[in-house]
């Protein structure tokens, strides 16, 4: 029986992707509301979403273990939380190969992680944008406790003020003009309105640029050349 080979469909259909060579880099501390703009103001667009977190979540369901995160189920998810690692990697490497557009969604505290993964992005000719989704700590505060997984009340205000000082380290990083602040403070019918127009907005005018690197434009003239032979 003829199997299906994935990999090698996704590396032949990469070039006819229309996010192809993009790579979005989602920053935001718990409570900022990342999640919710990256699900909305990326929605349709076909871009692999590369986010640990989320695998994590089902791990976490699919074991029947708490989304609160308690300290005594800590030595059952520790593993769990290395698997989901494992896998969002593995999904990754997959990407890149067929060079189809990505979000890279993370919290932002480990700036040379990110700078380690903008560099790769470069390397194979990704333009590469973050979206910093900003938030006062009092609103991040007030989220935290309403989502369904939560995060104790000490390690929302740590992260919230780690993330705050890598900004300006990070706007130098995706500079010129990839580096954008979307201020999601406001209410959740303002946020509908405002935040996500404004995110939607940035997302559709770089997702629509043809890729700027030189070795984007050379593997996309390989792979189109040896489709036709």
């Amino acid at each position: 029986m003829k199997t299906f080979n994935y990999k090698q469909f996704l590396i032949k259909e990469g070039v006819y992707d229309p996010g192809i060579f993009k790579a979005y880099f989602l920053a935001g501390g718990p409570g900022s509301g990342k999640s919710f703009v990256t699900s909305s103001a990326f929605a349709g667009l076909g871009l692999k979403l590369v986010n640990s977190d989320s695998v994590l979540e089902k791990y976490l369901k699919d074991a029947g273990l708490s989304l609160k995160m308690p300290d005594s189920e800590k030595s059952l998810r520790d593993p769990l939380r290395d698997r989901a690692k494992v896998t969002t990697q593995a999904r990754l490497d997959l990407y890149l190969r067929g060079r189809l557009g990505v979000i890279i969604d993370s919290t932002a505290r480990d700036v040379a992680k990110i700078g380690r993964q903008q560099k790769l992005f470069k390397i194979l000719g990704y333009d590469t944008y973050m979206i910093f989704v900003n938030t006062s700590l009092e609103v991040a505060l007030d989220r935290n406790k309403k989502r369904d997984r939560t995060v104790p009340e000490f390690v929302t205000r740590k992260s919230h003020k780690e993330i705050q000082s890598k900004m300006g380290i990070l706007h130098k990083m995706f500079t010129p003009g990839n580096f954008y602040i979307i201020d999601n403070n406001s209410s959740e019918k303002e946020l509908v309105t405002t935040t996500l127009n404004k995110a939607a907005s940035i997302v559709r005018r770089t997702y629509t640029a043809p890729p700027k690197s030189w070795i984007a434009k050379e593997w996309i003239k390989a792979q189109l050349a040896s489709k036709r032979k």
